[in-house]
């Protein structure tokens, strides 16, 4: 996986800033597109719509969600995201299904936290302590999935966004995230 940060004015690769990822700890390793025009962008409606399924790190919580095999996943600096580097991608709140969970926001297996605008439900497994998705802010109306907390083999690749939380109100507009939220 090469890693780039991206470059808003040329929205390319540049091979002087490019350095090499940590290895990944689990069985599977996305193939992260970093904004190379030689690729395609992914888009909120790239690749084929199957079912991922994950969860956290226990496994008492599991879920599906309907998503692209090619998935747009956000790299965010708020404060948040980048203590517990929750990079995650979003959907409709319609395509995730919890298993064996009614009401996650009143659930026994999970525990909510929220802070600022109170929009935002960071949401983790009250056994293992894993944060595998939550309601941003910026996406109300959907589900952030943690790329990590999904299970191997139905990924092809992820491209990965940078989205600036520490200054959130000036980037928003101009993001393009919440219309991956959208049915």
């Amino acid at each position: 996986v090469k890693m780039a940060q991206q470059n808003s004015e040329t929205d390319h690769l540049d091979s002087k800033r490019l350095k090499t990822a940590e290895p990944c700890c689990f069985d599977w390793e996305p193939r992260a597109i970093y904004f190379d025009k030689r690729v395609k962008k992914v888009s909120a409606d790239s690749g084929e719509m199957i079912i991922h399924k994950g969860g956290c790190h226990c496994g008492d919580i599991r879920f599906e969600v309907e998503a692209p095999s090619s998935l747009v996943a956000w790299d965010c600096n708020c404060s948040m995201c980048a203590m517990k580097r929750n990079t995650h991608f979003v959907v409709p709140k319609s395509k995730l299904h919890f298993l064996g969970i009614q009401d996650p926001l009143n659930s026994e297996k999970l525990s909510c936290y929220t802070y600022g605008s109170h929009t935002a439900k960071h949401l983790f497994c009250k056994n293992c302590g894993v944060t595998s998705l939550y309601q941003p802010r910026s996406n109300p109306d959907g589900w952030g999935v943690t790329i990590h907390c999904l299970d191997p083999g139905t990924v092809q690749n992820v491209e990965i966004r940078r989205f600036d939380g520490t200054n959130w109100e000036d980037f928003i507009e101009g993001s393009g995230i919440q219309g991956f939220s959208k049915d």
